[in-house]
């Protein structure tokens, strides 16, 4: 059984890569202006060249008529073939090649002619015009043919008009330059049709190269699938021109930045305002996840330069990834109070043990009031000063994981706080994130001391966290308030470089400020200070006097 193999047909049209569509199209426009530039140059030689023919005609004329001998020979000898007029009119038409030189009366009567047998005879054509004083140019039929004439009056010494002279020159002979012309004009238009299409084809390579090869079919396929992509991807995309603008903003993009459509077009500082996001945007901060924060969202940036000197940043949202691992922080400290309590527990009952064992009761008695005092004391303490119950509770798991790590948590005499806070989760990060830090930075030095002081000036809250560490070196001041910055190793579950950035951003955002300096006796100071924290205080109801129940009216007035 024999195969057949598919027919191939052939297909006519344009072909579909951009390469062969443009030099196709190059090298018909080429074309097109060679045969248009030839037709423009041709149109317009046909008449220059039956104009030359003309007037050199009448110039032959001219130079002739100006001879006066030849009037006066006019006038005194007939017309015959072997006359002086016509010897002269001879030796002028071979000296100058032309068809004919014809000299004739007024009566329009040939005294030479190229033909000797024309002499003596009418001319053919009219020759009022010269006869009447006038000279003519013009391309007309005569005895000898179409001719490029030229026709001048024949005066005497006194002026008068005694005859004329007409000199031809064959047409052929223009028509012959003219064709003469054509080929050499042709290889110079071929010449630059040659150029162009070299032209054309260097081009054509060049947007093969920039094209890939791909048809505009596929480009146009890739355009819409670029835009499908771009603005249904759950990332923000921001491309950048070689001069550092926003040429392209995704769906995304504007979501995180907050910015719109009119962005295109401007820097990043100028659609952004200064910021390390305009700043990781444009390039001046360089590596890989680079962490910023924008507004309430904390952002992951990547950005990659493109071939033409302009660059792609890609913008993941991490906010909520961020406040999980807050919560798991939050959850961790919890997890670490309770086992430092757990394993406190445990040495107390071990020693309170102990004490019954060896019927110590007194002392058993005096140790376990000693301990439920001391830890009711720091409860008491911090819940009489700080009346939030979460900031408390805060600062009271945050002084049992101290006390665990070797570090004095302590609360300032000048702490007062009232139960009016408004965003109290917010002052719960900024008090966790302040206080974390401090525990970090005096962990393991001798003395370690943390002390933390809240108080209300009317409806602002400030906050004030010193301890007793290495502090911040003035010129990190301003850098550590910087996302991503960070002397800490990263845990695995998030990066690190946000808390105190989420501290500035929280502050910033009640219209306050955080800033960092030299703690009294050593080591740092953070003071946050956040206006409008606090609800407005409800006045106080005015007091008023009650009777007892079966008091006499008389007791009544005697109080009053």
């Amino acid at each position: 059984m024999s195969r057949t193999h598919p027919i191939r047909r052939l297909r006519l049209g344009l072909p579909r890569r951009v390469f062969s569509q443009v030099l196709l199209m190059q090298v018909a426009i080429a074309a097109g202006v060679a045969v248009l530039a030839t037709g423009l140059f041709l149109a317009p030689l046909s008449d220059q060249l039956d104009d030359q023919a003309m007037r050199r005609a009448l110039a032959i004329a001219q130079t002739t008529a100006a001879q006066p001998q030849l009037a006066e020979e006019l006038q005194r000898t007939p017309a015959t073939a072997d006359g002086p007029v016509q010897r002269e009119a001879e030796r002028i038409r071979k000296a100058t090649k032309a068809e004919y030189v014809v000299v004739m009366d007024r009566r329009g009567v040939r005294w030479s002619h190229t033909e000797p047998a024309e002499i003596g005879r009418h001319v053919s054509t009219d020759p009022s015009e010269a006869l009447a004083g006038r000279e003519v140019m013009e391309i007309d039929e005569g005895t000898l043919g179409r001719s490029a004439r030229g026709k001048v009056p024949l005066r005497d010494g006194d002026g008068n008009v005694v005859g004329a002279v007409s000199v031809g020159i064959a047409y052929d002979s223009v028509r012959a330059r003219l064709i003469h012309a054509i080929p050499e004009l042709l290889a110079y238009a071929g010449g630059a049709l040659a150029v162009g299409a070299l032209a054309a084809w260097l081009i054509s390579r060049r947007v093969q190269r920039q094209t890939r090869d791909l048809a505009f079919s596929d480009i146009a396929g890739l355009l819409a699938e670029r835009e499908a992509m771009l603005h249904g991807i759950r990332e923000g995309v921001v491309a950048l021109d070689r001069t550092g603008r926003i040429r392209l903003l995704n769906d995304e993009a504007q979501r995180l930045l907050g910015i719109g459509n009119q962005a295109v077009g401007r820097s990043p500082d100028e659609a952004l305002g200064e910021g390390r996001t305009a700043d990781v945007l444009a390039g001046r901060v360089t590596g890989t996840d680079l962490l910023t924060v924008r507004g309430p969202r904390v952002l992951v940036a990547n950005r990659m330069p493109t071939g033409d000197g302009g660059a792609v940043a890609t913008l993941r949202d991490r906010t909520e990834l961020e406040e999980l691992g807050r919560e798991l922080d939050s959850t961790r400290g919890l997890i670490d109070a309770l086992r430092a309590q757990d394993h406190e527990y445990a040495n107390r009952m071990h020693t309170l043990l102990g004490l019954l064992e060896l019927e110590m009761y007194d002392d058993a008695v005096e140790f376990a009031g000693e301990v439920v005092g001391a830890h009711r004391d720091t409860a008491e303490q911090i819940t009489e000063k700080i009346k939030d119950p979460l900031l408390a509770a805060l600062l009271v798991g945050k002084a049992t994981v101290a006390a665990e790590r070797g570090v004095a948590l302590s609360i300032s005499g000048r702490s007062r706080l009232p139960d009016r806070v408004i965003d109290a989760r917010g002052l719960v990060t900024i008090v966790g994130n302040l206080v974390d830090n401090a525990l970090d930075a005096v962990a393991g030095t001798p003395h370690a001391r943390v002390e933390v002081e809240l108080h209300a000036e009317g409806r602002t809250a400030v906050l004030t966290v010193r301890d007793t560490g290495p502090g911040v070196p003035p010129e990190l001041r301003e850098l550590i308030f910087t996302e991503g910055w960070s002397t800490k190793r990263p845990p695995a579950h998030r990066e690190r470089g946000i808390g105190l950035a989420v501290v500035r951003r929280l502050a910033e955002r009640h219209g306050g400020s955080a800033t960092v300096g030299e703690a009294a006796g050593g080591g740092a100071e953070f003071i946050v200070v956040l206006p409008e924290a606090l609800a407005p205080a409800e006045p106080d109801p005015e007091p008023s006097l009650t009777v007892p129940s079966g008091q006499p009216a008389a007791a009544e007035e005697e109080s009053r």
